[in-house]
């Protein structure tokens, strides 16, 4: 049996014929193990308007986290709703509030409150799944300034929606790319 050249085995390998390959390549299979990461398409978190405009578009790996950050607009300072990628699944993991100010607090049985040592809270262990893994947002203007966060490496990165399309309804999605053929 001939043998085929690597680039045919990760081509194979891409589309979940990993046993095949490691059959025709004469490898023992117990040393396939699971196919690679490559096999399962990434996902990307991205703000579209209702018009179809991409305000942004990041790649989010499984486990990767980020908040979306706000100016409360009342008393000004930063409130933060922060979500995670669980396997594909857009989850609010949990939510930080500098004060009781209006229309903020926590619900009792919907994560846990807890003092962030400077007079306001975290409501941590929220893991609720958005549903359909997207969620509409009517963003605020510039003074508010909804934007998301997340860190790259060690780098700060940010996306501010407020300053691309202030009092639009916006949603919030993330989505599973195709596979590259």
């Amino acid at each position: 049996m001939q043998r085929q050249g690597s680039a045919a085995r990760l081509r194979l390998l891409a589309t979940g014929r990993w046993l095949t390959v490691f059959w025709m390549t004469g490898l023992p299979l117990a040393a396939a193990g699971p196919p690679p990461a490559a096999a399962h398409p990434p996902h990307r978190l991205q703000a579209v308007t209702g018009q179809g405009e991409l305000l942004m578009d990041i790649a989010v790996p499984p486990g990767m986290r980020w908040c979306m950050e706000w100016n409360h607009s009342v008393q000004g300072f930063t409130v933060k709703d922060c979500y995670r990628n669980r396997a594909g699944v857009l989850q609010l993991e949990r939510s930080h509030q500098p004060d009781f100010a209006a229309g903020l607090g926590h619900t009792v049985g919907r994560g846990e409150q807890i003092s962030d040592g400077q007079g306001g809270y975290w409501i941590n262990g929220i893991d609720e799944p958005v549903a359909h893994n997207r969620y509409v947002l009517r963003v605020g203007t510039i003074a508010v300034n909804h934007r998301v966060v997340w860190r790259d490496g060690t780098q700060r990165r940010e996306v501010s929606l407020s300053a691309q399309a202030p009092g639009e309804r916006v949603t919030i999605q993330l989505i599973r790319c195709a596979p590259r053929p």
